[in-house]
Order: structure tokens, then C-alpha cells, then sequence
């Protein structure tokens, strides 16, 4: 055990083991020995079996699919680590669920990133720590201090080392210009944005293209890649409109309903995304490079435990 984190605990919920334990390793801290189940009726069920009076307790649980059971143990696991008296809870959720819902865009629209939030805060959380939330205006939905972590820099990274020629970064809309700005400056590539409609939920058209992507390698930048409608549309669209290769990138692969079949017939020749969402035997892909935040998470723990700066992570 790391003996400068003495005074740390993990505790992990169903939804990413695998990112939970390569997170421990980094740490040197074991995971503290819980039992998240349910009951006979579905009802979810945890028992702490380990003292965490007075520690500083980080529960590591992405609200992925299935978000409802995902979201209901993370606030019974932060419930029962409140009336254990742990001295701090920090919920770390590497995928904030619900994050789309963060407007309302049409009239009698539900809020639920700020319910949600609500939840976490009623529950008992004293701190966030997450990535790459859909709209970084989310953060002010809490009331407690939320640490945002970047995909980006490590999606860049992995770019940079391909030395591909005659880049473009591409925004697949108007809203994702920022993220697309700040990675195509790291990968020194100029940028184009891609005008589309949305006529209903997870259905888009693309309308236009903003830039030059004539003879140009293309990536295809998001923060989210849910049913990929989005995403090869414009992949498609970008190939007909003269582009050579076209690759995609994301923070959380969502990937639901049609997404693996819509990748696998489309022009993108790779997806690079992270492990914040773990990706079932049925939504695994030639085309999907799976890149770790463990090592960024990490730092960001052990940084929040021992007073310090997050922001130096950012760079």
C-alpha cells in the first residue's frame, strides 16, 4: 500500500471494475472490500465490510448503461459511506449520465443533469470528480466543489504519435467548436465544423461544411458517440465531399442501439475513444481503440487527497 495515501479508500461500483482496478494499481491502494447487490425484488443492496471512519473515501462509478441501477447504487454506496462517518466523500464519475438532458429545449422538458445532481448532493457527496461533461456549465449545478477533467489531451496524444499528414479536425456540429479548437491546436491542424439539422432525437442531416477538407485527412472530434448517427453521417458526408481518410474520436463510447453496425459499415477507418464506459463483448470493433484514463484519474485522486492543484492536469 502507498503509505503517503494512508488515509485513502476506494470503493468501486459495478458499472467499470476494470477501470476501478487499474486505478488502485497506480495508487497502490487496495479497494475496500463491498458487496453491491440487490435484493430478491431488484432492490439494490450494499454492505461496506471494511471500517472508513474518518478517511477520505473515493466511490469511482460511471452513470453508464444501465444508468437508473448505475445512478441508484452510486447514492446508496455515498448514503452508506455518510453514515459510516467517513470524513469526506468524493464521487468520481469518469461518464456523468444524464448530462444531455442540461436545458430545456423544448416547453415542459425535465432539467435531469440538475436533478441528478441534486441526487449526488442530497445523498451526501462533499466533492466531484469527473470528465468531459456533455456542457461544462453542469458543473455549476452542484454545490460542492466539481473537478472536470479533459479527454482531449489524451485523445491528442495518441494523434500525435501517428504523424498523419494533411490533418483537418472536424466539429460534427456548432455546439462541439470549442473541444474541436482545443484539439486541433494540439495537433497544430487547422480546423472545419460541419453545419447539420436535427429534425428529432438521434437523427441529424448534415446541412453544410464550414473549412477546407478537400484531399485533407479528416478527424472527426465529440464528446459523446451514442447511436453514431451523427458520426458517420458526417464521416460519409465529409468522404463524398472529397475527403481522404476519415477517423473519429471520443471521450465515452455510449454506443448504443445501431452504433457498432453504423461504425462497421461506415468510411471512418478508426474510432479512438477511453474506457470511461467499458465496452461489452457485443460493442467491440476492429475500428474502436480503446485509450485509458486511469493514469489521469489517478493523479486527479491522489492531487484532491493531498490538498493540491487539479488545474496542472488540464495541460
Amino acid at each position: 500500500m502507498n503509505g503517503r495515501l494512508k488515509g485513502m479508500k476506494i470503493i468501486a461500483g459495478n458499472s467499470n471494475p476494470t477501470l476501478v482496478k487499474e486505478i488502485s494499481d497506480i495508487l497502490e491502494t487496495p479497494i475496500i472490500k463491498t458487496e453491491v447487490g440487490t435484493f430478491s425484488d431488484g432492490e439494490i443492496a450494499v454492505k461496506i465490510e471494511e471500517s472508513i471512519r474518518g478517511n477520505d473515501v473515493f466511490v469511482i462509478q460511471s452513470t453508464c448503461a444501465p444508468v437508473n441501477d448505475n445512478l441508484m447504487e452510486l447514492l446508496i454506496m455515498i448514503d452508506a459511506l455518510k453514515r459510516a462517518s467517513a470524513a469526506r466523500i468524493n464521487a468520481v464519475i469518469p461518464y456523468y449520465g444524464y448530462a444531455r438532458q442540461d436545458r430545456k429545449a423544448r416547453a415542459r422538458d425535465p432539467i435531469t443533469a440538475k436533478l441528478v445532481a441534486d441526487l449526488i448532493t442530497a445523498a451526501g457527496a462533499d466533492r466531484v470528480l469527473t470528465m468531459d461533461l456533455h456542457a461544462a456549465q453542469i458543473q455549476g449545478f452542484f454545490d460542492m466543489p466539481v473537478d472536470h477533467l479533459l479527454g482531449v489531451p489524451i485523445l491528442a496524444q495518441y494523434f500525435v504519435k501517428q504523424n498523419i499528414e494533411d490533418l483537418v479536425v472536424v466539429s460534427p456540429d456548432l455546439g462541439s467548436v470549442t473541444r474541436t479548437r482545443n484539439f486541433a491546436e494540439r495537433l497544430g491542424a487547422p480546423m472545419a465544423i460541419i453545419d447539420k439539422r436535427r429534425p428529432r432525437a438521434n437523427v441529424s442531416e448534415v446541412m453544410n461544411v464550414i473549412g477546407d477538407i478537400k484531399e485533407k485527412n479528416v478527424i472527426l472530434i465529440d464528446d459523446i458517440i451514442d447511436t453514431a448517427g451523427t458520426i458517420t453521417n458526417g464521416a460519409n458526408a465529409l468522404k463524398k465531399m472529397g475527403a481522404k481518410e476519415v477517423y473519429a474520436a471520443c471521450t465515452h463510447p455510449v454506443l448504443s442501439g445501431p452504433a457498432i453496425e453504423r461504425i462497421e459499415q461506415s468510411v471512418i477507418k478508426k474510432l479512438v475513444t477511453t474506457n470511461t464506459i467499458p465496452l461489452t463483448s457485443e460493442k467491440q470493433s476492429d475500428k474502436i481503440i480503446t485509450l485509458s484514463v486511469a493514469p489521469l484519474f489517478a493523479k486527479a485522486i491522489t492531487r484532491i487527497y493531498e490538498g493540491l492543484s487539479v488545474s496542472k492536469l488540464f495541460d
